[in-house]
């Protein structure tokens, strides 16, 4: 069996896997803030519980914010900053005393859907999270792609496509940048985009009742997000779509969004299926199972 852990902002998940997929159960518990030593330990006091309660021994895969550079062997672009210039691969694995894998959260949501969720079958699977922040992760053939320095699909980085006058130049990202696909995707900025101290659900549910500038701002985030996949359709040409995150679960913003895409994607069709997870908030963590396949399962 598999265990998979998916280490978030706020919260820590695992879950054990059969070979089939089917999900034996489940823990959840409380990130340690900024504290990277306290998470270390809070990632192997679940593994053991998951263990003692499954009555074996499992691989391990984990999902996390950010990547390991194939240049330094440390963690590079995570949000969760704590992570950044640490060997996490290397200090988790000796707190766990065995191999483990280890890959990028938006990544571990692409593998999940590609192996038995929206995407299951589709030779080429792009998924994207539009969640706190905006990742992206690529799955060629069933496998990761990582690309040469582990930043394949990392589409929250790159400018906003055919920006409009009113959106230059763009909203300061924390990478440093303006413009960012992700200051203008994420949920907080869903809700800035309507008013600062509005929340991305109150502008869905505002816009549910039928307010009219709740609407409209849901109209300007899903034509931002057309914009934003057609960049991703002209470079991969994707076999499937796959979103993740809490506006994936918004049902309003696919009306309309394969037309929208279509419109600015450089071909005479676009027939690329755009699917919310369907696994959910669980993709992550399902994928992180998936890392090991059962003939490399320790």
């Amino acid at each position: 069996m598999r265990i998979g852990l998916d280490l978030g902002g706020t919260k820590i998940s695992g879950v054990v896997l059969q070979a089939s997929g089917a999900e034996v159960l489940r823990r959840r518990r409380a990130t340690p803030q900024g504290d990277y030593d306290a998470t270390l330990v809070a990632l192997r006091d679940l593994v053991g519980e998951l263990e003692s309660a499954a009555g074996t021994a499992c691989s391990v895969g984990v999902g996390c914010p950010g990547a390991i550079s194939p240049n330094s062997g440390l963690i590079k672009n995570a949000n969760s900053t704590y992570l950044i210039d640490k060997p996490f691969d290397k200090d988790l694995a000796e707190a766990l005393s065995r191999p483990i894998r280890i890959e990028n959260d938006a990544n571990c949501l692409a593998l999940s859907e590609a192996v038995d969720g929206a995407a299951a079958g589709a030779q080429t699977v792009f998924g994207a999270v539009l969640g706190t922040g905006v990742g992206g992760g690529i799955v060629l053939g069933g496998q990761v792609w990582r690309g040469r320095d582990a930043i394949a699909g990392e589409w929250g980085h790159n400018p906003l496509s055919w920006p409009q006058a009113a959106e230059l130049p763009g909203r300061l990202c924390y990478c440093g940048r303006r413009g960012c696909i992700e200051t203008w995707l994420s949920g907080p900025a869903l809700g800035a985009d309507y008013d600062e101290a509005t929340t991305s659900e109150m502008v869905v549910a505002r816009a549910a009742a039928g307010e009219p500038a709740a609407a409209a701002a849901l109209a300007r985030y899903r034509d931002r997000l057309a914009r934003a996949l057609a960049t991703v359709v002209n470079l991969l040409d994707p076999d499937a779509i796959v979103l993740g995150g809490g506006l994936s679960r918004v049902p309003a913003l696919y009306d309309g969004l394969d037309a929208a895409v279509g419109a600015y994607v450089f071909s005479d069709i676009f027939d690329t299926p755009i699917r919310p997870a369907l696994h959910g908030d669980d993709s992550g963590v399902r994928g992180a199972a998936w890392l090991w396949p059962l003939e490399s399962s320790p």
